[in-house]
């Protein structure tokens, strides 16, 4: 899309300049815009809000109407409260309810869109053209330079790059007052992540902490491996533990390890080299359990038990691994000692990743730009006056269901208002 922008500004000169097409980007040009301000955003790509489309199965899980500040994770974890707090979950809804979107309220107080994601995109495309917000695609950014005091007072930056047009490519150059990096991070590089917005940060001596993949399946080079790849596709209830942090949903068996919204969850806190213990039955004390049916003579295979709370495919695999020696003996004739260790290998099933899929299939991509060197107010860089950074850049991660996208919107609000 490309719209004319508010002011008959000279060629290649705007106020406001956002690199980066994705929910924070599009959300701070929307607001910059709202003040008058000419705006620009260059998007790499040749879709903007790539992430948001693949949201939610499709669906997009635009937001969460049940933020608190525990859901991020930071090296100040107090950095984003401003931000939340200043632009909420329900101002955004009465954006979606503006633009007459359907959406439902799903488990753990997730909102989802009715029809499709593209609602979402289709509703900031139509704010940013009804405000003047020109937006380019297909359009690289290489270089960005400060302006020496010889130029216009309120010229800051220069960038330069690179434009595919018309299937050429042609060099581009454009001046601003105000520069947005709403870049993404290094997560799924085929919907535009890049590390552009990490190589801005050193170039302006911004701090970073180390990045890393979140929100990720794990892989397995272990035992666990083939057992994976041959219940691949089936998904189960169990709550994962990690670093004394724990979390109940979906683990979904891959040909690669483990996935499901549990394990994307605990990603984030698995550091390699780590153990995860994944509890199969989290509402049942399984020893005993399995004693209680011992005492009352319970004549099942322990298989056909285990199969009334798992699936059958899984619990035959968990007896080739646990219990092969007694697999044709019904309940009563199990000692109570192996009973009560097949039950706590059911509520402490320990596993090691080899490690996570990286990159290529991260949701998100955890630390970044230190956030010591940002106000937590304006995401303006401390150091450096009228550069901002914004979204998934910044060392801010939301855990799984709506809190990267409610952070993306927040965090690009508050830029927006002064950028």
């Amino acid at each position: 899309m490309q719209s004319n922008t508010q002011k008959n500004n000279p060629v290649n000169q705007y106020d406001v300049i956002v690199l980066g097409a994705g929910a924070a980007g599009l959300m701070a040009a929307i607001t910059a815009a709202s003040r008058n301000r000419s705006v620009l955003v260059v998007e790499k790509s040749n879709k903007i809000g790539k992430k948001i489309l693949m949201s939610g199965g499709g669906k997009s899980n635009f937001t969460n109407t049940s933020i608190e500040f525990d859901n991020f994770i930071s090296q100040n974890p107090h950095f984003c409260k401003s931000a939340l707090s200043r632009y909420t979950a329900f101002d955004f809804i009465k954006l979606v309810e503006k633009h007459k979107i359907e959406y439902e309220e799903r488990k753990d107080h997730q909102l989802f869109c009715i029809h499709s994601s593209k609602d979402i995109v289709n509703m900031l495309q139509k704010e940013c053209s009804a405000s003047g917000v020109e937006i380019i695609k297909d359009t690289d950014v290489e270089f960005v330079e400060v302006l020496s005091k010889k130029e216009p007072e309120k010229l800051n930056y220069l960038l330069k790059g690179s434009r595919e047009y018309l299937k050429k490519s042609e060099p581009f150059e454009v001046k601003c007052e105000s520069l947005i990096v709403a870049t993404g991070a290094l997560s799924i590089p085929t919907l535009g992540g890049s590390d552009f917005g990490y190589k801005l940060a050193k170039q302006f001596a911004l701090p970073l902490v180390k990045p890393a993949a979140g929100l990720v399946p794990f892989m397995f080079s272990d035992f666990i491996k083939p057992i994976a790849e041959s219940l691949s596709g089936l998904s189960v209830d169990v709550e994962v533990s990690c670093q004394k942090k724990s979390f109940k949903g979906g683990l979904l068996f891959t040909h690669r390890g483990l996935s499901g919204p549990a394990i994307l969850q605990i990603s984030n806190y698995w550091n390699p080299g780590q153990e995860i213990v994944v509890n199969l039955l989290p509402d049942l004390d399984a020893s005993k359990e399995l004693q209680k049916e011992k005492n009352g003579n319970n004549k099942l295979l322990l298989r056909s038990f285990l199969s009334n709370h798992l699936s059958k495919s899984l619990v035959l695999e968990l007896q080739k691994i646990w219990w092969p020696s007694i697999s044709e003996s019904s309940i009563q004739d199990i000692s109570r000692k192996d009973l009560i260790k097949i039950g706590s290998l059911l509520n402490h099933w320990v596993l090691k990743p080899s490690s996570t899929e990286g990159y290529r299939t991260a949701e998100v991509t955890l630390w970044g730009v230190d956030t010591s060197s940002i106000s937590s107010k304006t995401m303006e860089v401390n150091c450096q006056p009228k550069m901002y950074f914004i979204g998934e850049v910044l060392d801010v991660t939301g855990h799984l269901g709506g809190f990267n996208f409610q952070w993306a919107w927040s965090s690009g609000y508050c830029a927006g208002l002064v950028a």
